[in-house]
């Protein structure tokens, strides 16, 4: 499983910190596996059952999040230079796993795609946490996946859960209708 998880997920790669990385893959591999969805399925499903007639898939979405995460805190570092901090490694785990709780989110019935009881009663940056912290992912990490969303609004988010938050919402936004 953990060769899938890689495949759809070449970003996991980008986290220098071993520890990390492979803490990473173990909650992707386990989400997944307690899920109703193949990885595969991830590349093909909608990645949001909230957005009607949604053609952008759920790793299409993931991916860009991660990529214009990263981009824009590479931009921010060049130019803030010594005036700003921003743990690169911190910033890539948590892009990657911020929707890692969506997994549980879903169900099939009747073959149809569906929301699960989980996700009925759960949104994902609760689950997210709770998987996160089952493979012991450090705070910063955990704080980026629980603020990302509009759970966060309230909250003072971290520089690199204020980047991941914005690169959520600019691969978010341009679809609702």
């Amino acid at each position: 499983m953990k060769n899938k998880v890689l495949k759809i997920w070449p970003e996991i790669k980008w986290i220098k910190n071993e520890e990390l990385k492979n803490k990473v893959l173990d909650c992707w591999t386990y989400a997944i596996e307690k899920s109703v969805l193949e990885p595969e399925d991830l590349e093909v499903i909608p990645f949001s059952l909230l957005i009607k007639d949604c053609k952008v898939s759920f790793m299409n979405h993931k991916r860009t999040c991660v990529q214009l995460a990263v981009d824009m805190a590479k931009i921010m570092l060049e130019n803030f230079g010594d005036e700003i901090k921003i743990d690169m490694d911190t910033l890539i785990a948590g892009a990657i796993l911020i929707d890692v709780g969506k997994l549980i989110e879903y169900d099939k019935v009747d073959g149809k795609l569906t929301t699960s009881k989980a996700g009925d009663l759960l949104r994902h940056p609760f689950s997210g946490v709770a998987l996160a912290d089952r493979f012991d992912l450090p705070y910063e990490v955990q704080h980026i996946i629980a603020y990302h969303a509009k759970e966060g609004d309230l909250a003072k988010r971290s520089v690199e859960a204020i980047i991941v938050h914005h690169a959520d919402f600019a691969s978010f936004e341009p679809f609702k209708k």
